[in-house]
């Protein structure tokens, strides 16, 4: 199986619960997605790829004019429409697709955001050349997701658990690496926040139906990974963690 076809299967079958999720479906970088629109014009077009289960496209779609949620598994995008249809949000279209490749116009849009998505990506730098084609001049973007950390023994213990836990995942990506990929493709960029989100060990795993010789591996590695491992993520004697995330704003150069 091809990785695309990986990710829209392990998510297809997810979908309801992504759209339960307390973990996705709350936080105050949603709050931050939705106050950033809200002290727009109210006239923007708004691309969310990976939009997942919709939760930041329900953010923003009562402040602008058009949300194309766009995902890569269709069932993710059926509960999306449903979704948005219960919430009264007309304003959101549901678009199937890789985010390497947009079936968009040039200078479609005047904003991109992205939720806790592109660490399933195969291939950020050139998402993000699309990204750029397919925003008008001066078009911005938004993106949040989980991070990669510095320390290089932090940062392989978080990569392996999370290939563990979700055999569609990529990278967590760095700080430094997304400032780096952004300003490649063509955008000047900052990281506008850093934060942690906990982590209840059995809904995580619940969630992505991860199958049980998995989960037994990630305790093992928890539980003999070094201390100073252990108490960066703040693991727990169920397995419950800490995981890294941040949020990166850019605008695109002319």
């Amino acid at each position: 199986m091809e990785h695309h076809d990986q990710v829209a299967d392990a998510f297809g079958s997810t979908a309801a619960a992504y759209l339960t999720s307390h973990v996705h479906a709350s936080g105050a970088d949603l709050q931050r997605l939705a106050a950033t629109f809200a002290a727009t014009c109210g006239n923007a077009t708004v691309l969310d790829m990976g939009c997942g289960a919709g939760h930041a496209s329900f953010a923003v779609a009562p402040h602008v004019r058009e949300v194309v949620a766009y995902d890569l598994a269709p069932p993710m995008l059926a509960t999306v429409a449903a979704a948005a249809q219960e919430r009264g949000l007309a304003s959101i279209r549901t678009q199937q697709g890789a985010a390497e490749a947009l079936p968009f116009a040039d200078g479609s849009f005047d904003w991109a955001i992205s939720r806790m998505s592109a660490h399933h990506w195969r291939d950020v730098p050139r998402a993000l050349a699309e990204v750029r084609r397919v925003l008008k001049p001066g078009g911005r973007l938004m993106f949040i997701d989980i991070a990669g950390i510095d320390d290089p023994l932090f940062d392989t213990h978080i990569q392996a658990i999370e290939l563990l836990r979700d055999g569609s995942h990529l990278r967590d990506y760095r700080a430094d690496e997304w400032l780096a990929m952004l300003a490649g493709a063509g955008f000047d960029a900052q990281v506008d926040e850093r934060w942690r989100i906990d982590i209840e060990f059995g809904p995580w795993v619940a969630r992505m139906r991860t199958p049980q010789e998995r989960v037994t591996a990630i305790r093992s590695l928890w539980e003999r990974a070094p201390d100073e491992v252990r108490r960066y993520f703040d693991v727990q004697p169920d397995g419950s963690f800490k995981l890294d995330a941040l949020q990166v704003s850019a605008t695109r150069r002319d």
